[in-house]
């Protein structure tokens, strides 16, 4: 294995903050002495270089030569460096390789582009198909087809603009009728509807705001991260956390060449690991931003036969169709062809044209006589059938794209003879390219390239953007890198997932909140406390939800109490944010690009009189009933996320309690420091400040040790040890425990020597524990090995 090890600069802890006009470096720089005090070893940045005009989240980059202007630009980044290094704490920041903003006007590179075609030296950049659309560019930002919107399309001196849009003209062509200067250009403004099936630009997943970059090209690598590698060299930087490498042409290429760069700093990947999935052994990286953490963690606060329950009242209450929300792979299927016949359709097609030419071409005639439409065919089949994101180059991509798959896919065919273009295009994709001078050699190369980045965004949109928002009946469950199907993880699993990482990436990152999850880890931990009395949810729900009240839908009307449930009391605005995001993602009866004004319109009604109306308050009364239980949880997947295996990274504002929904509901600044710390504040402290302290009880070099109750109630208390030095005791499934009769004479083994609380300064305790006595002040306990006399 040749993953990051310790180095200068490995975090014991990071925090990150989501930098936005609103919240520049200058605010940053104010919170630091708060955040030093917390416990954490480094502030995690998001992405700081130049972005569009008052982008909330930095991702849309549109120059990579500068620190963004709107934070303060690289005059105020330094200034926040250098007090974050007095107070004792480095720098990892968010990167961008994948994609940058569409935005010509602010882009310059862009600009070059489209001003000057394929011969511009920034042409190699972008990832465009120069070979579609008569060598033009589709840009897909007009209101409708072209000829109803010519009167805003306008001729300004050497530039074309289109409400706030600007692109620029080819020279010598800004004094044609407008018609032909149209057609003049390296580009082609056309209606944004036909982006679906006419786009030659390779977007990030389905956004057509941003187009992809072509990192893999040394020199764009180098133009694209001189800046980043400059601060990092001159120690602004002390880490990375890379976003979305699966839409790279060649990720393992990128992350070796990166890692050379850095001289081997620190760095995460946005990595989405399936359920079983692996990170590649070879990627020089420490690990992944840490979703797999996030499920794992959720998942020792689901009750296995409560979720069984609850699916099964959700089924009767809502009565989703099987593929619509009724059944999780069932779901998920339906939604990847879905995407892949619209959001995706150019990908396919661009796909489909690669492996026609590739079988027409070849000197091996069993791959001759393919009909386009087979092969797309083949190619879909074989795409909707993946189980992870993509196959990798260090990868066996048999393994991946599997047989097994590629008999399902024969079915979907009538003729034997045709069904073979399932075979021929899995060999495209499995079998290495071959010799790099053989004339097909560029084809294949690119058509696996192309399945791969398809495949990422495909999983992506499908899972994430479409089946979490119709597959409800737990909300916690539908969480990047989740698996709503089988949302519970066992101890024993969990302890397995533990080893796993202390063994192999050790430094690796842990998250239960980010910038992009659905809903934040509180919020969830309330939602699995209904994993834990399905029958009396389900029995309100019929309570509150009256037909004549107009319910939309009976998916939508238990996903929105759920989200209220698991909110808590908050303004209704947020509420209908989120939920329109909601029924617009799933796609069902309202999209973004559909939108049914009717069906949106009775949306907002329901929940304002529904769960933001008098019944919800009934829905809060029975989430305050409950407390107890989402404390438990709440405080458990706190202790556990920042004293597990790896480098836990606290999203800004969850030292605390932090309810928060979907994005950007979830991308609010937050006050430093809290108005009014509480109880989990302080467990937050204790825990960062512990790791600060015993860092080799942290470390690469730590042990993960599995404590076991002893008792009736022992399934109920999940504990670990750290090196020996620092014990873990939390409360899963607390609602069952208490209606099993509480701990009554449960004991907890601890290992040799005498063990302090650290969350109840002066308590002690040696060899059998209690587990009643430990957990009577808090549901949760952090111990730490005291030296002896």
């Amino acid at each position: 294995m040749t993953s990051a090890r310790p180095g200068p600069g490995v975090p014991t802890a990071t925090y990150r903050l989501q930098l936005q006009p609103a919240f520049p470096f200058a605010a940053a720089e104010t919170a630091v002495p708060y955040l030093a005090s917390l416990g954490v070893s480094h502030l995690h940045l998001s992405p700081v270089l130049e972005a569009v005009p008052g982008s909330a989240h930095g991702y849309d980059v549109v120059d990579h030569t500068r620190v963004r202007a709107e934070l303060g630009g690289e005059e105020g980044l330094r200034a926040l460096a250098r007090t974050a290094h007095e107070h004792g704490l480095g720098l990892v920041v968010d990167i961008v390789p994948n994609h940058m903003a569409l935005a010509p006007r602010h882009n310059p590179a862009l600009w070059e582009v489209l001003r000057e075609g394929p011969d511009s030296p920034y042409a190699r950049w972008f990832d465009i198909d120069w070979e579609a659309q008569g060598g033009r560019v589709l840009l897909p930002v007009l209101g409708g087809p072209v000829g109803s919107e010519l009167a805003h399309l306008v001729v300004d001196g050497d530039v074309l603009r289109y409400h706030d849009h600007a692109f620029p003209l080819r020279p010598g062509t800004e004094h044609l009728p407008l018609p032909e200067l149209l057609d003049a250009q390296w580009y082609r403004p056309v209606w944004w509807r036909l982006a679906r099936t006419e786009l030659n630009y390779r977007r990030f997943f389905s956004i057509s705001e941003l187009i992809g970059v072509r990192v893999e090209d040394p020199e764009v690598f180098d133009a694209t991260h001189g800046t980043i590698l400059r601060l990092l060299a001159e120690g602004v930087f002390d880490g990375l956390r890379i976003d979305h490498p699966d839409g790279l042409a060649d990720p393992d290429g990128y992350l070796a060449r990166l890692h050379e760069a850095t001289g081997g700093r620190w760095t995460v990947v946005e990595k989405i690991l399936a359920d079983g999935e692996h990170l590649p052994a070879s990627w020089p990286v420490a690990g992944t931003t840490g979703y797999d953490a996030l499920r794992h963690v959720d998942g020792l606060f689901t009750d296995r036969t409560g979720a069984y329950e609850l699916l099964g009242r959700y089924r009767a209450f809502a009565a989703p169709q099987t593929d619509r929300g009724g059944n999780w792979e069932a779901t998920v299927r339906r939604a990847a062809y879905k995407v892949l016949t619209h959001e995706l359709a150019t990908e396919t097609d661009r796909l489909t044209r690669v492996a026609a030419r590739l079988c027409a071409a070849s000197p091996d005639l069993s791959l001759r006589d393919r009909a386009p439409w087979a092969l797309r065919t083949a190619v879909e089949e074989l795409l909707v059938r993946m189980r992870v994101y993509r196959p990798y180059a260090s990868g066996d991509a048999s393994a991946v794209i599997t047989e097994g798959a590629a008999e399902e896919a024969r079915l979907a065919f009538v003729v034997p003879e045709e069904a073979e273009a399932v075979g021929v295009v899995r060999r495209l994709l499995v079998e290495p390219p071959g010799d790099p001078s053989a004339p097909d050699h560029a084809d294949r190369v690119e058509f696996r390239t192309r399945f791969a980045q398809t495949a990422s965004a495909l999983r992506a949109k499908s899972v994430e953007d479409t089946a979490f928002y119709r597959y409800v009946p737990l909300l916690s469950a539908t969480e990047v890198g989740g698996d709503p199907g089988s949302p519970e993880v066992s101890p024993e699993e969990f302890h397995a997932y533990c080893a796993r990482v202390q063994r192999d990436w050790p430094l690796t990152g842990t998250v239960v909140s980010t910038h992009d999850t659905k809903r934040s880890a509180d919020v969830r931990a309330a939602l699995a406390v209904l994993t834990e009395c399905p029958d009396r949810w389900a029995e309100l729900l019929a309570e509150v939800t009256l037909p004549e009240e107009g319910v939309p839908d009976g998916q939508l009307a238990w996903a929105a109490w759920q989200t209220v449930f698991g909110l808590g009391p908050a303004e209704e605005e947020r509420v209908q944010q989120a939920l329109l995001k909601h029924v617009r993602e799933a796609g069902m009866y309202t999209s973004w690009t559909e939108q049914e004004p009717p069906y949106e319109e009775a949306v907002a009604s329901f929940v304002a009189a529904g769960p933001c109306g008098p019944p919800g308050e009934r829905v809060a009364a029975f989430r305050k009933a409950l407390e107890p239980h989402v404390r438990a949880n709440v405080l458990g997947t706190a202790l556990v996320h920042l004293t597990m295996p790896g480098v836990p990274d606290v999203y800004q504002g969850t030292e605390g309690e932090y309810r928060a929904l979907v994005d950007p509901d979830n991308r609010r600044p937050v006050a430093f420091p809290p108005e009014a710390p509480g109880e989990k504040d302080a467990l937050t402290a204790a825990a960062l400040r512990l790791r600060a302290r015993r860092p080799d009880a942290f470390g690469a070099d730590a042990s993960y040790e599995p404590l076991t109750a002893e008792g009736p109630a022992a399934d109920h208390c999940l504990a670990f040890a750290r090196s020996g030095s620092v014990v873990t005791v939390v409360t899963r499934l607390s609602l069952r425990l208490a209606e099993a009769g509480g701990w009554r004479d449960a004991r907890l083994p601890l290992p040799p020597g005498r063990w302090a609380d650290v969350l109840a300064p002066g308590r002690e305790f040696t060899g059998e524990a209690s587990v009643a006595e430990l957990l009577d002040r808090l549901p949760v306990a952090l111990l730490e090995r005291v030296a002896e006399d």
